[in-house]
This record gives C-alpha cells, sequence and structure tokens, in this order.
C-alpha cells in the first residue's frame, strides 16, 4: 500500500470516528420524560400545590429541569377550556397528566385519554363521580389521592355549630353548576336536619355573585357561613374571609388559608401530604407502575384550625374542648 493511500485510510476512519461517536452519544442520552399539569384555575393560586408534588415526586429520584419537565396548562377559572388544554399537553406526548384543582380537571384529562396515565388530586368521590371503577384497584389509566371534602360536610357542620351555638340559620356557599357542589348541598342538608339546624344554600360563579349571596344572607338572619369545598372557592378564599368580617359573620372553611386569611375556622385533610403523595404516585408511573393498580389514597389525618383573633372579634368563646383539640390555633 503506498503511504498516500494509507495516510487518507487513517484519515477517513477518523473522520468516520469522529461522526459516528457524536451520534452514538446522542443516541444513548435517556428520553426525559414530560408531566402535563392541568388545572381549572391560575398558577398563582396553586403555586404552592404544585411545589408540593414537586417535593413529592423528587421523593421518586424526579427533579424537574435534571431528568423531568413539566408543561402546565392553566384555565384561569374557565372550565370549558379544559377540553381543549388536555389536548394541548397530549400533542406535546406528555408521559403522565396531573389534573389537580377539582373534580372538573380530572374528569377532562380522563376524557382526553384513554391511554396516558392521569393522576388527579380532588375532593369529590372518586367512585361516584365516575373517575375509577374502584378505590383499591382503580382500573384503567386514572389513580390519584382524594381530600374527601364531601364526606367532611357533616362534620363541619357539627364544629360550626359547637362554636357557634346560637345561630340556627347557616348560609350555605356552593359552585354552580360544580361537579360536587349538589353532593355536598344534600350532606348538609341532611346534617343540618339531624341537629335541628336550618342551611340556605345559595349557588355562586364569580365575585359578584359572592358579595350579594353575603349580603342576601345576612339579610335573612344567617347566623354562621359554610363555604363549601372546590377549587373555585380555594382561588378566593381571602375575598371571602374579608367580606365575612365585614359583615361580621363567622365561617367554615374547607381549607387552611380561610382561617389564615382571618376567617373562623377550617377542618380539612393534610393538604400538602395529599399533594406531595400525588408527586410520589406520578414518580412510580414514569418507573413502570400501573396507575390501575396504585389504590386511590384518601387522607389520614384531618387538621382542625381555629383563628382565635377573629373569634374574639366576632364576640365567640371557644370551648376549651375545641381549643384543646385544635391542630393550630391562630392568635
Amino acid at each position: 500500500m503506498r503511504r498516500r493511500e494509507f495516510i487518507s485510510l487513517i484519515g477517513g476512519a477518523v473522520a468516520a470516528s469522529a461522526v459516528s461517536w457524536p451520534l452514538a452519544a446522542r443516541a444513548q442520552q435517556p428520553v426525559v420524560p414530560t408531566i402535563g399539569v392541568l388545572n381549572g384555575q391560575s398558577d398563582n393560586t396553586y403555586a404552592q400545590f404544585v411545589a408540593w408534588f414537586r417535593q413529592g415526586l423528587s421523593e421518586t429520584g424526579y427533579v424537574e429541569g435534571s431528568n423531568v419537565a413539566i408543561e402546565q396548562r392553566w384555565a384561569d377559572g374557565h372550565y370549558d377550556r379544559l377540553p381543549a388544554l388536555a389536548d394541548e399537553l397530549l400533542r406535546r406526548r406528555v408521559a403522565v397528566i396531573f389534573a389537580l384543582g377539582g373534580t372538573e380537571v380530572a374528569a377532562a384529562a380522563k376524557a382526553a385519554t384513554s391511554t396516558i396515565p392521569v393522576v388527579f388530586t380532588n375532593g369529590s368521590d372518586p367512585v361516584k363521580s365516575g373517575l375509577v371503577t374502584s378505590l383499591s384497584r382503580p382500573g384503567g389509566n386514572v389513580t390519584g389521592t382524594s381530600f374527601y371534602a364531601v364526606g367532611l360536610a357533616a362534620k363541619r357542620l357539627e364544629l360550626l355549630h359547637e362554636l357557634v351555638p346560637k345561630a340556627n340559620l347557616i348560609g350555605v356557599l356552593v359552585q354552580q353548576g360544580g361537579m360536587i357542589a349538589e353532593e355536598q348541598s344534600t350532606d348538609l342538608q341532611r346534617a343540618a336536619r339531624a341537629m335541628g339546624l336550618q342551611v340556605r344554600v345559595i349557588a355562586v360563579s364569580n365575585d359578584r355573585d359572592i358579595e350579594l349571596a353575603l349580603a342576601k344572607l345576612v339579610q335573612e338572619g344567617a347566623g354562621a357561613l359554610f363555604v363549601t369545598a372546590g377549587a373555585f372557592f380555594t382561588s378566593r378564599l381571602d375575598k371571602i374571609a374579608a367580606l365575612a368580617a365585614r359583615h361580621s359573620i363567622p365561617a367554615m372553611y374547607a381549607r387552611r388559608e380561610g382561617p389564615a386569611a382571618g376567617g373562623l375556622v377550617s377542618y380539612a385533610a393534610d393538604v400538602p401530604r395529599i399533594y406531595r403523595r400525588a408527586g410520589e404516585y406520578t414518580g412510580r408511573i414514569l418507573k413502570g407502575a400501573k396507575p390501575g393498580d396504585l389504590p386511590v389514597e384518601l387522607p389520614t389525618k384531618f387538621e382542625l384550625v381555629i383563628n382565635l383573633k377573629t373569634a374574639k372579634v366576632l364576640g365567640l368563646t371557644v370551648p376549651l374542648t375545641l381549643h384543646a383539640a385544635a391542630d393550630e390555633v391562630i392568635e
């Protein structure tokens, strides 16, 4: 072989190697899965909830920006946009959809796909609402964690009555058209009859409705207010607490943020844990677990939060039993 041919052969081999190594390296790079986040409200309202979800996800070894990506879609209160937003996530080829903030969101995600796993967090009965066929064996592509908000209606009413025993008429706010509104109303009315109380249920769909509802309830002589669970109210707890203070009406909330904003009391599941568990479920699914085999997780701990400062302003005496039972007392 001539020297020139030998040099050309070596040069070609080097060049081929230079091309093949980057291609091989690229071929070996792992594909980073994408999680789609779907919500009916705004990112400002649910930023902390998504942060808790990320914490749970990290417990399974997945960190955004490192080995997983997250695409978020927010309906900003326009629930009719949820189907289109869910379709957007599917076009992004997400590996899992995390549907947070209400049964409507989970239902939209489930309707959009029967193959991509869906992990939800909501307050309804997942079986009654049609999200899963069974809590222990969900089947299909949907599972998640529940706040069990509907099942707490009677307990919340009982606690409110202990704090405001003279209130015989309780005003109730429900989200107009909300998927769990009717169920919560039915449970409350049943509990109220058993306790010898009356409830006045008013459905609201916007901020103006809430203002008019509170004014009407006060005019009708309601001695206390019961704010039902739902993403619609989660994004408005500050506003409702301020209106309740203006009308001097004690209120029960389905989130700790209610008394934290100046409301009287809340009784709810351990919300951070529920979102962290949803993140853990998502991580397990990314590792190969089937959503249909992961039981829907119900809360095991409920927290009572009482705002003593608000109670004092309203002229209420908090029973010692409730004070001792409270998980948090705001002074």
